[in-house]
């Protein structure tokens, strides 16, 4: 039970929850760009909002 009561402690939770986003963050980034298909896909979305709409 004293193991919970060490996340009460704001000063424990900041670099906790630190650790925790930056993994999650490095996670999607490898995620995003580890595969060369998906990176390449996402290169080319980039453009989207610059292509005119023929309407």
């Amino acid at each position: 039970m004293e193991f919970l009561l060490w996340f009460t402690k704001f000063e424990n939770t900041k670099p906790l929850s630190l650790v925790i986003f930056f993994t999650v963050f490095v996670g999607v980034v490898i995620y995003l760009y580890g595969n060369k298909q998906r990176g390449e896909q996402l290169e080319s979305f980039k453009n989207i909002p610059l292509h005119d709409d023929d309407i």
